[in-house]
């Protein structure tokens, strides 16, 4: 199968070098955000290890795989909005703004341009469409925070398609409701949540939200399994078609893995990998339509940073990873938060025995997880300080916060996968850059964040 990938590969390149004049009529463009070198490693190892797999992750099947730094013009270490930004427009900004320079310029992204050249646009997000990556892409704001003056841009963005889990700016920051859904409606966007409504929408632009029964930051994470939730393949599959019914026969679309950074935030490794995994699972969908079209499609793959200092082993297993162990995890690290503090709510007693049960049940410690005499200690005290005693020392991460408890278990879990961690926030890693079809050899060379757009826009102007 790879050298079926290689030769069909090099082939489209010979193809599109003699025929230069003509751009790619598809381009996808996807970025696992918080996606570092590590993170695609790690889910590769899982896959190879685990899943006994026989071929490499999908995108590290590409012909071209390099890497980019990601710096930002404020800092060494990026924000999501100066990634996003240089990402979407090739211009490198500070940290926290969106769609602007470093002089507070509003800046043009690539899809904007495409729009305007007639292209159809899509963008997707397992997170909020609001969030820093995909408003990248549409809006012009001095801070990323300005939900509803970043949603009253996506309303008039004239997009085909937008996806993810929720607006912000359509409630005020006292939860009322504001003027953003007539917005949309205004501009001859439907809203619709889940893909239920979508299907029953006619063709025109569109918004996809979560089901009205599932409010959630993000679209929950693939290791929690919530019924009825959108995924990322899905709402990519969505696009596809929403661009087809659309009748357009030129498209860019931007899909952005964004529970990846969730999950490195938190330093849950078991739900990094499998958020790896589904992006790559979506990815396969834009790999099949470039399968269909050889010649007019160009996939790029990339990342706006890495999120956590991810490390693929650590003291306690030396020379070896014991991913396995991950398919034991059945809730991530954010869910188990919630659950301790529904717990502390409740008021109710809760033994340290009813704890051991929930820990193996739904982590298997214990079981598939050893825990050692020194460790049982230690989780005893921190449930004692976190549930009796009520003292614990809360983590505080981008996302969510994490009682003493609940980074003790976590701890151990990731002592027995061999995973290791050095921050709860952005690294200044490099990011991986993988492509194939029209144009990729481009992406060949080592990369600025800021290089992939400008070298999208030659490949567009058929350079």
């Amino acid at each position: 199968m790879l050298a079926r990938i290689f030769n069909l590969a090099w082939m489209v390149a010979t193809v599109c070098a003699a025929i230069a004049a003509e751009p790619p009529r598809y381009i996808f463009y996807f970025i696992g955000d918080g996606m570092g070198m590590a993170q695609a490693m790690a889910a590769e190892a899982y896959l190879h290890t685990v899943k006994h797999s026989t071929e490499p992750l999908l995108m590290m099947q590409f012909p071209v795989a390099s890497v980019a730094t990601t710096y930002s013009a404020s800092s060494p270490v990026t924000d999501s909005a100066a990634a996003g930004t240089a990402l979407a427009t090739g211009s490198k900004t500070r940290n926290g703004m969106l769609g602007m320079d470093a002089d507070t310029v509003s800046v043009s992204s690539i899809a904007r341009e495409l729009s305007d050249k007639g292209y159809g646009v899509a963008l997707v997000t397992s997170v909020p469409p609001d969030d820093a990556t995909p408003g990248a892409f549409y809006a012009h704001v001095p801070s990323r925070k300005l939900y509803y003056e970043i949603g009253c841009q996506a309303a008039e963005s004239g997009y085909d398609f937008i996806a993810g889990s929720n607006l912000r700016g359509l409630k005020d920051k006292h939860g009322n409701p504001t003027d953003l859904a007539d917005r949309f409606a205004a501009n001859n966007v439907s809203i619709a949540h889940g893909l239920e409504e979508l299907a029953a929408l006619p063709a025109g632009k569109a918004l996809l939200l979560n089901p009205t029964d599932i409010d959630y930051h993000q679209i929950h994470f693939t290791i929690d399994s919530v019924a009825g939730a959108l995924t990322l393949p899905d709402m990519t599959r969505a696009a596809i078609d929403r661009l087809a019914l659309n009748g357009r026969d030129r498209f860019f679309m931007m899909v952005e893995g964004g529970n990846i950074d969730y999950g490195g935030h938190a330093n849950d490794g078991g739900t990094v990998i499998k958020e790896v995994v589904n992006f790559n699972q979506a990815l396969r969908l834009a790999y099949d339509f470039y399968l269909a079209h050889p010649d007019e499609t160009l996939i790029l793959v990339t990342a706006d940073h890495e999120t956590g200092g991810l490390g693929l082993g650590n003291n306690s297993l030396g020379y070896n990873l014991n991913l396995s162990l991950i398919d034991h995890q059945r809730i991530s690290k954010d869910s188990f938060a919630e659950y301790c503090r529904s717990i502390a709510r409740s008021r109710r007693i809760f033994d340290w025995e009813d704890m051991q049960e929930f820990l193996t049940a739904n982590l298997g410690l214990w079981t598939a997880i050893p825990v050692t005499p020194e460790q049982e200690a230690e989780l005893m005290a921190q449930f004692e300080a976190s549930f009796k005693d009520r003292n614990s020392k809360n983590n505080e991460t981008l996302y969510n916060s994490f009682n003493s408890f609940t980074e003790a278990v976590y701890k151990v879990i990731d002592s027995a996968t061999g995973l290791g961690w050095t921050s709860n926030a952005h690294t200044a890693g490099l990011v991986p850059v993988y492509a194939i079809g029209c144009g990729a050899e481009l992406f060949a060379p080592l990369n600025d964040n800021t290089d992939l757009p400008a070298k999208l826009r030659r490949i567009v102007a058929g350079e």
